[in-house]
């Protein structure tokens, strides 16, 4: 019997290529539904991919989110750095400014912090990951 998962729909480098600011504008606001899955699943794992790939720790999204959280996507934008390294912040400047722009209210910005702690979390698997294997 193998216990192994399924293999994943779609590979790093097919994530990697998703417009997330595309996904954002439209599931933030979006209702239980396929626009809403396809942000918190795909959209997550792709915003996780290049982050990664950037040399984020998701200890620094994990931040942002409950910045997010606390004062919501209008706030988090007024950050100067919202996370370390250049390329890092301005994209996800680029996303929070995504977000800031529906006026969705304390909803969206709810919706956000949920997403953005989702894209720590996969950040955080595939760093493990990456050191189990290494390690092995």
């Amino acid at each position: 019997m193998n216990d192994a998962p399924p293999p994943p729909d779609r590979t790093d480098d097919e994530l990697a290529t998703l417009d997330i600011t595309v996904l954002l504008r439209y599931g933030l606001t979006a209702e239980s539904g396929p626009r809403r899955t396809a942000l918190m699943g795909d959209g997550a794992a792709a915003a996780a991919v290049v982050l990664d790939r950037l040399g984020t720790e998701p200890r620094s999204v994990a931040f942002l989110a409950d910045t997010v959280r606390a004062g919501g996507l209008a706030r988090a934008l007024e950050l100067p750095e919202p996370l370390p390294r250049r390329e890092a912040a301005d994209l996800v400047r680029e996303w929070l400014r995504a977000g800031a722009e529906l006026v969705g209210g304390i909803a969206a910005d709810d919706t956000a912090a949920t997403w953005l702690r989702a894209v720590a979390t996969v950040i955080e698997l595939k760093q493990l990951t990456r050191a189990r294997r290494q390690g092995t």
